[in-house]
């Protein structure tokens, strides 16, 4: 039985696995990993150690190294915004959000953020209020399958 080569032949990276053959198992590791660890073993903290000292002797590749690892790239944001109950309420948010930002208490993109934020749960409420009515129109039309 001859085989035609696929369409997208040359599109493929590797060798496609056979019918049947999952390919490997999600989670597993890779060889060099496995032994990768397998060295590293109890060295952790003896190479984090060395790491501060490097930075802390002006390596600078390792003190980026360590603060892009260290430092969390967010911040925590403390601003007072409206419990939204109704979604006509999230124009009360959307003006704390404006003032956070005018007031730079806030960046743009953290406005964003807050901002996209209120707007989905908004939209959340929406559609469970129209849901709400839909299900209390439809019962009162149909009294007997309301049940």
């Amino acid at each position: 039985m001859a085989t035609e080569p696929r369409k997208n032949a040359e599109f493929t990276r590797g060798r496609p696995f056979a019918k049947g053959n999952p390919g490997r198992p999600n989670g597993s590791k890779n060889r060099t990993t496995a032994i990768a660890q397998a060295l590293l073993a109890d060295e952790e903290a003896e190479l984090v150690r060395k790491g501060i000292e490097l930075a802390k002797a002006g390596d600078v590749q390792m003190l980026k190294f360590l603060l892009d690892r260290l430092l969390p790239k967010e911040r925590l944001i403390k601003i007072d915004i409206p419990q939204l109950d109704f979604a006509d309420e999230a124009i009360g948010a959307m003006a704390a959000i404006s003032g956070a930002i005018a007031e730079g208490q806030i960046t743009p993109s953290e406005g964003a953020t807050l901002s996209s934020m209120i707007s989905g749960y908004s939209r959340a409420i929406e559609v469970w209020d129209l849901s709400r009515r839909i299900d209390a129109i439809d019962a009162s039309l149909n009294p007997k399958e309301a049940k």
